[in-house]
């Protein structure tokens, strides 16, 4: 069980760590490659981006402490320190979230008549799913990935809780 566990949190870890870096390639190459996207230009595409690396990296820390911890003390119980400074997280996430409106509005604003469309739509789709990232960890899993969550599903008709959320409720 200890194994299967371990295998599953580092499978996790290794997952959002993996986004991570990519997306941070994958834009570099797509502004490169479509300049006339000007996504390096728009605010709404930088303060979408930043909340979505933020919260892969939030991802990424949550995994990597379960892991340690089960690793450390055979439960991947996370420490209610760890617990702390996420719940304060799932709060400032929640501002965030509402930062990229007055991006998006200043770009319409600055841009006027000449908005890259293209761009702002590739914006618009990094902060979707910057939004759905945010869900998942914090609230309701979204993420079915494996026999296990996909026999769940189907047995209860219902979506998981996040592990976050239920780590908020051991505590709170």
């Amino acid at each position: 069980m200890k194994k299967t566990l371990e295998k599953r949190l580092k499978y996790l870890f290794s997952g959002e760590l993996t986004s991570l870096i990519v997306f941070l390639f994958l834009s570099y190459l797509l502004n490169s490659v479509y300049p006339n996207l000007h996504l390096y230009s728009l605010g709404s595409f930088w303060i979408s981006f930043f909340l979505l690396e933020f919260l892969l990296l939030q991802g990424t820390i949550y995994w990597h402490l379960k892991l340690k911890q089960l690793k450390k003390q055979y439960t991947p119980n996370t420490t209610i320190n760890s617990i702390q400074k996420f719940k304060f997280l799932k709060k400032f996430n929640g501002f965030l979230i509402f930062a990229p409106f007055i991006a998006f509005v200043t770009d319409l604003y600055l841009w006027k008549s000449n908005l890259p469309v293209g761009g702002v739509s590739i914006a618009l789709f990094i902060y979707l799913f910057a939004v759905l990232e945010y869900i998942n960890y914090y609230y309701i899993q979204l993420s079915y990935d494996n026999i296990s969550d996909i026999n769940y599903l189907w047995r209860t008709k219902k979506l998981k809780r996040a592990c976050l959320d239920k780590d908020f409720k051991r505590f709170y």
